[in-house]
């Protein structure tokens, strides 16, 4: 067993925001090894907020950003359980990288629920014809494949996170929950940028 030293939970827990006494655990489990102890955090976090997902976000925030010396600026409505966590400057933080990665990613839906049912047949088609010839099989992976790829480019919530590529922001926002132990939803947003059409 090799000995959990009060650095390595440190370490440990300045990578994660995670507890103490629950780095100090997850290292335990992990014999040691940092990356794995993150891991281990990484999932517990993701459970918890599958199951914090399901209670009522009412409270929370409408944020704004504005970039590029007016030239692009994004609003947001980000939702939370308490007016405590929606005054709390970890989450305020939150929402603010939010609307960054907004205005950098430029995405057009939230997720892929909202994306038009028109759009996704059309995308399909496209793809399809692309790829005509190949066995049927293979035709349905190639665009399947083409359809997460426009997902993960034009929904936000599937968008890899400007600032950590290991993550999507769907992630963000479920290590967001885990951390400050109420359900987030990001509401809806808006981004603007000069002499674009809305």
């Amino acid at each position: 067993m090799a000995e959990i030293t009060a650095q390595l939970v440190k370490t440990l827990r300045e990578k994660t925001n995670v507890g103490m006494m629950e780095c100090k655990g997850a290292l335990a489990e992990a014999n040691g090894d940092l990356e794995l102890a993150e891991t281990i955090l990484r999932k517990k976090g993701i459970a918890k907020a599958e199951k914090k997902a399901d209670r009522q976000a009412k409270e929370g925030i409408i944020s704004s950003y504005i970039h590029l010396g007016g030239r692009v600026g994004v609003l947001i409505e980000v939702n939370c359980e308490t007016d405590f966590v929606a005054k709390n400057e970890n989450f305020q933080a939150f929402v603010k990288d939010i609307t960054l990665h907004i205005a950098a990613a430029n995405p057009k839906y939230l997720s892929r629920e909202d994306v038009p049912e028109a759009l996704v047949a059309k995308e399909k088609d496209i793809a399809a014809d692309q790829v005509k010839g190949k066995p049927a099989n293979i035709v349905e992976k190639i665009v399947e494949g083409k359809i997460e790829k426009i997902f993960s480019d034009l929904c936000l919530l599937e968008q890899t996170f400007i600032k950590d590529d290991s993550k999507t922001i769907n992630d963000v926002v479920k290590g967001k929950i885990a951390e400050l132990g109420e359900n987030i939803v990001i509401r809806r947003f808006v981004r603007y940028a000069t002499g674009e059409e809305i």
